[in-house]
């Protein structure tokens, strides 16, 4: 099978799996809280991908960490497995769904951002134009298109879901410098999720079991979307260029905004799809090569 296309079909997998975000989060949530939907999903996580590494044989690159290396881990963990899907999961158990999606997907944005002070990536015409395209959007959403008459509800969670994704924008720009086996990287991260978010679930609410009705929406949030498409993802990369995939990802915020609408009867304005349109567009902007093109 040619590489591209084989790099489009695992791309396409992980990019379904991905839009079932709001889905498994507000299903997973009927009972329990976010610390302790984000342990169980954590902990399946974390058993999938380390019987992965075992599978391909790669469980001898946990051993050549050093010190440094697994303090690195740890942190780019707590920034990219933990907090970020910490606030995540508490948006979609607490706001509107369309809204946090919206502000769930300015991370691609914030990474321009913060490459600029991080790694000193020059801020292009295109890059300005991708964080305006973002920024509109999310604010277009957030007002319901009324500038003037600024009213957002549960502003507080919102701000959270905002933190959460500039969580993983940073995380995305640090975890740059990782050249490591990737596998056992992600594996690391799902590790120090599952114990910041035990640590979390005692600290601010009680351990629980998952009722009847959350067990499918965990293990499935665990085992496959967030466990085995990052096992798609690092396929799809092997096949193809990165440049070419990252246009694909942005078919997730739409599945999951058709999700929302038919799983939970999600209320959609059409200023919610032009919100969307523009963050998707700012993704779009900073990933496409227009000379290429």
């Amino acid at each position: 099978m040619d590489g591209k296309l084989k790099g489009t079909l695992y791309a396409l997998l992980c990019v379904v799996l991905w839009g079932l975000i709001p889905v498994v989060s507000k299903m997973g949530q009927t009972n329990l809280n976010n610390h302790q939907f984000l342990f169980w999903s954590s902990l399946i996580s974390f058993i999938v991908l380390l019987l992965s590494v075992v599978i391909t044989g790669n469980l001898s690159s946990f051993k050549e960490n050093k010190i440094k290396d697994w303090v690195v881990l740890s942190i780019l963990g707590l920034l990219g497995t933990y907090f970020y899907y910490l606030f995540l999961y508490l948006g979609y158990s607490k706001a509107s769904g369309m809204e946090v999606l919206v502000v769930q997907y300015t991370w691609p944005i914030l990474i321009v951002v913060f490459s600029f002070f991080i790694l000193h990536e020059p801020f292009t015409l295109k890059k300005i134009m991708a964080v305006i395209f973002g920024f509109s959007g999310v604010a277009l959403v957030l007002t319901k298109g009324e500038l003037q008459n600024i009213n957002i509800k549960n502003g507080a969670v919102i701000a959270f879901v905002g933190a959460g994704a500039a969580c993983f924008a940073l995380f995305s720009v640090l975890s740059k410098k990782i050249k490591k086996e990737p596998l056992s990287v992600v594996t690391v991260y799902f590790f120090v999720a599952t114990m910041a978010s035990f640590i979390s679930m005692l600290g601010y609410s009680e351990f629980s079991l998952p009722s009847k009705s959350e067990v499918i929406p965990i293990v499935l949030n665990g085992v496959l979307v967030n466990g085995f498409s990052y096992v798609f993802w690092f396929l799809a990369l092997k096949s193809t260029e990165a440049s070419y995939l990252a246009p694909i990802t942005y078919i997730a915020p739409v599945l999951s905004a058709l999700y929302l609408i038919m799983f939970f009867n999600e209320p959609f304005y059409l200023v919610y799809a032009y919100g969307l349109l523009l963050v998707i567009l700012g993704g779009l902007t900073n990933s496409i090569n227009f000379k290429k093109a």
